[in-house]
């Protein structure tokens, strides 16, 4: 295949080793796509507030960042939300609603412009003053960039039945490894927030290569061109990639690009 002309990629187990950090490969893979002049979108299921470790590593992007599995389209160098398609209350009354006549022991969070409201008993590991806990009915009284359900049981089954219970309703993924569902308004997804900024960047979805290694990165893959699974990425989404990588503690997405841009293409 030719050289992309726009490189998107998910965070966390894709461009983040485990430990959190951009490795030396990757970092310096990012800064000749730089100098090659073609955009490197970050596409994110994490919420803006937890983009400033990875900014702090890589710099201030000169591409838009879809954040919120595509919910938001955020300007990192001019610190502003540029795009934001959040759930109205009255939507996140009826998917809570639904919700709960089928999983009694739910619990809900609302990630929303400013942080993160929780029910007393959702367990949050996240220590900010923008995490506040509430009663359910405050959670919902105002719009939410994305409504968060944690419950026991199998993820990829508990997902695929709330997907069915919420089809036409709301859109329903995951991107972690237990029984965190995340939630958005019906047509968000990071394939939508991709498409985006790629019209904002004059760049055709077929010209466009993506990495990613987790439920939520699907609907990316079907958008783009051409899709890169890393090797630590889950069994679904390597079978639905075009290639497969090393994983993201070898800098998958570093080895990936350097062939990609080499002489020789890829076959």
């Amino acid at each position: 295949m030719t050289p992309p002309a726009l490189v998107a990629s998910d965070l966390d187990g894709t461009l983040l080793r485990t430990d959190r950090t951009v490795g030396a490969r990757t970092l310096a893979a990012l800064r000749r796509l730089g100098e090659r002049g073609v955009p490197f979108v970050m596409v994110t299921g994490r919420p803006i507030r937890w983009l400033a470790e990875v900014i702090a590593q890589t710099g201030t992007p000169s591409a838009l960042t879809v954040c919120s599995n595509g919910a938001v389209i955020y300007d990192a160098a001019a610190d502003r939300v540029v795009e934001h398609r959040p759930l109205a209350p009255e939507l996140l009354a009826d998917v809570v609603g639904r919700l709960q006549d089928s999983y009694p022991d739910i619990a809900f969070a609302a990630e929303t412009h400013d942080g993160l409201r929780h029910e007393r008993h959702y367990p949050v590991a996240e220590v900010s003053p923008r995490v506040r806990p509430g009663e359910l009915a405050e959670l919902i009284a105002a719009p939410a960039i994305k409504l968060l359900a944690r419950l026991d049981g199998a993820p990829d089954a508990v997902a695929e039945q709330m997907a069915a219970s919420l089809y036409g309703v709301a859109e329903v993924t995951r991107s972690s490894h237990d029984c965190l569902i995340e939630i958005s308004a019906a047509g968000v997804t990071k394939a939508t927030g991709l498409a985006w900024v790629a019209r904002r960047y004059g760049v055709a979805p077929e010209d466009i290569v993506a990495f990613g290694d987790m439920p939520n990165d699907l609907p990316m893959f079907g958008f783009v061109g051409h899709s890169v699974a890393m090797s630590n990425a889950e069994p679904a989404v390597r079978a639905a990639a075009d290639a497969v990588t090393a994983s993201n503690d070898e800098d998958g997405l570093a080895d990936y690009l350097d062939r990609l841009f080499a002489p020789a293409p890829i076959d």
